[in-house]
């Protein structure tokens, strides 16, 4: 199984930015966690991030043809990319969104995913064991 791992904004700050909410590690320590965590179970991943909404875009459609799933972590174009989602929806992956904070109980505007209403599968408040679970989901759903 091939998986594309996409993060979003400000994600490249983590350890820097709201330690409170995102926690000490950086975005480097998140990288070798997944990968860590893929080559144990067998799973090949490509782990990118961006800050910009149309590389994000670009991102999901080059899984096309090239990828069996993809978990994504918008991270603020969560709640404002309706891009991504029809990126997400155009290429038809099992897509798994995946969030570092508990974003159900953080501002209202955080409530709305246009990411996730194309998603299958949603981890969010679990820090970086979400995107774990998320291959361990992509994972089982590929056994059906």
């Amino acid at each position: 199984m091939k998986i594309k791992v996409i993060n979003g904004p400000n994600l490249n700050l983590l350890g820097i930015r709201e330690i409170a909410i995102y926690g000490k590690q950086n975005y480097a320590a998140l990288k070798q966690c997944i990968s860590d965590y893929a080559q144990m179970h067998g799973v090949e991943v490509e782990i990118f991030q961006s800050n910009s909404e149309g590389a994000i875009v670009d991102a999901i459609q080059d899984c096309l043809g090239n990828f069996d799933a993809i978990i994504i972590n918008p991270a603020s174009y969560t709640h404002t990319s309706i891009a991504i989602l029809d990126a997400l929806k155009a290429v038809a992956l099992p897509a798994v969104e995946v969030h570092l904070s508990d974003v159900d109980n953080r501002e209202d505007f955080r409530k709305i995913s246009y990411a996730g209403m194309a998603c299958c599968q949603r981890f969010a408040g679990m820090g970086f064991d979400g995107y774990l679970r998320a291959i361990d989901f992509l994972i089982g759903q590929a056994a059906r």
